[in-house]
């Protein structure tokens, strides 16, 4: 696949809609792209779109980004330099470039390529990556494509606990002193920050977040939902079992739960991104995120090499102006070849890794 195939690729996939829950029109296209472009396809039981190619004597390599985005629309468009539109960056361009890749590779690749666009990775239940997580054996390594800038290779995410609170109050005057159920869900909150610990920061990756997401109620019922960022080592049981204490009469009820992720520089797949960087003309940023991916999903039951990587720029994820350079997706690309040929060399599993 050359450059301008490659770039067409990612422009057609953005012109079409996916938001989370809604996949299936980019799951067909890209089934239908991948068979024709020489990889066998298939349309897994959750909607995901899996190709492979490979001589599947060697290694299972397994190249995993999400199809779904926000459900935000921005009517797709290209310059000389530009891609704007949904899913531009989070994360269409990372996985056409993985596509991109694996074709170039080819069937001749020593190993096997397998490349999986997901669904609902924007949701908090990441039902794409949980399917694959139950239904595959582990790869001998995974690249996971989310935008990092095409020379950052991302080492880490914090973890995530969402959480759900309510209370209800008898009804009463305004001006009757007894506490309402608005002003429990507020003190709730407040409660809920200090629960976390002696310092927060969403800027920090060793210490918690917390984001109040949601806030409802009347003098009646109140619900508000939160979300912890954790980072490696955080105790998220000894939180909620505190959440509950300072709940009082309220009801706690846990959304979504991950662990953090880390992996460290000498991992083979970081060291085979770093060579591809390397090799494309850049200097490669190692990054740990304070956000999540499915790498989290992945990693609580795959312990193998992995990291995440892909052309863009995450301050743009769910923006206005989400949009992708050109030649930054396209040094991606090269990236991901180099990175493909160094980790051929890793050795091969005895059972095949993808069922």
């Amino acid at each position: 696949m050359n450059s301008h195939d490659a770039v067409d690729l990612l422009h057609r996939m953005i012109e079409i809609p996916s938001p989370s829950g809604r996949e299936q029109d980019l799951a067909d296209f890209l089934a239908g792209t991948m068979a024709r472009l020489g990889m066998s396809s298939r349309i897994d039981e959750a909607g995901n779109a899996i190709g492979e190619i490979g001589t599947g004597q060697g290694p299972t390599i397994a190249l995993i980004g999400h199809m779904d985005t926000v459900d935000d629309p921005i009517t797709a468009r290209r310059t000389e330099s530009r891609l704007y539109g949904r899913g531009a960056v989070d994360a269409k361009g990372p996985l056409a470039a993985m596509i991109a890749a694996a074709v170039n590779a080819g069937p001749d690749f020593p190993g096997t390529l397998v490349v999986a666009g997901v669904v609902e990775e924007e949701t908090p239940g990441s039902m794409g990556a949980m399917h694959v997580r139950r239904s595959w054996e582990p790869p001998d390594a995974l690249v996971v494509g989310e935008p990092s800038g095409w020379n950052g290779i991302v080492l880490g995410y914090k973890g995530k606990l969402d959480i759900a609170y309510r209370v209800h109050r008898p009804a009463t005057h305004p001006s009757n002193p007894v506490e309402k159920a608005v002003e429990a869900a507020a003190a709730f909150w407040t409660a809920a920050v200090a629960a976390a610990g002696p310092e927060t920061s969403h800027a920090a990756f060793n210490v918690p977040g917390v984001t109040l997401c949601e806030l409802v109620g009347d003098t009646v019922d109140a619900r508000l939902e939160l979300s912890y960022r954790t980072p490696p080592g955080f105790d998220s049981d000894a939180l909620v079992r505190r959440l509950r204490e300072v709940a009082g009469d309220g009801i706690i009820e846990v959304l979504n739960t991950v662990g953090a992720v880390r992996t460290v520089r000498n991992d083979p797949v970081v060291r085979a991104l770093t060579a591809g960087i390397r090799r494309a003309g850049g200097t490669p940023q190692p990054k740990l995120k304070t956000a999540t991916s499915d790498m989290n999903t992945l990693a609580e039951v795959w312990s193998i090499p992995m990291a995440t990587y892909g052309p863009g720029d995450s301050s743009l994820d769910h923006s206005e102006n989400e949009h992708i350079v050109i030649e930054e997706f396209l040094n991606a690309v090269e990236v991901y070849r180099v990175a493909l040929g160094e980790l051929s060399a890793l050795p091969a599993a005895v059972e095949p890794a993808v069922a």
